[in-house]
């Protein structure tokens, strides 16, 4: 049976990358010792080491992570107003039947 998604505090996870890192646990051993998935603690090791004792959010992207998603959108909605003018304007161009 597949366990239920749970959300750690950034104290948790802190924590957590401690007994790693400090205490020289193993990820195998910590995973054990706090019922949690050795992927997830090695994806916190891995954001501590990156970005610092910080553990932003709730799983949110950053700010720079978001602004790419934001032009994405914004280029496919102007596109896609261009190809409503362009038919708009084929279609007033064409002869009346």
């Amino acid at each position: 049976m597949p366990r239920e998604r749970s959300t750690d505090t950034a104290e948790f996870k802190l924590q957590a990358v401690k007994m790693i890192t400090d205490q020289k646990l193993s990820v195998a051993e910590v995973a054990r010792r706090l019922d949690v998935g050795e992927n997830p603690l090695r994806t916190w090791r891995k954001a501590f080491e990156e970005r610092g004792a910080a553990f932003p959010g709730h799983g949110g992207p950053t700010p720079a992570d978001d602004e790419p998603r934001r032009l994405r959108a914004e280029n496919a909605r102007l596109r896609a107003e261009r190809d409503l003018l362009e038919k708009a304007a084929a279609y007033f161009a064409s002869p009346p039947s």
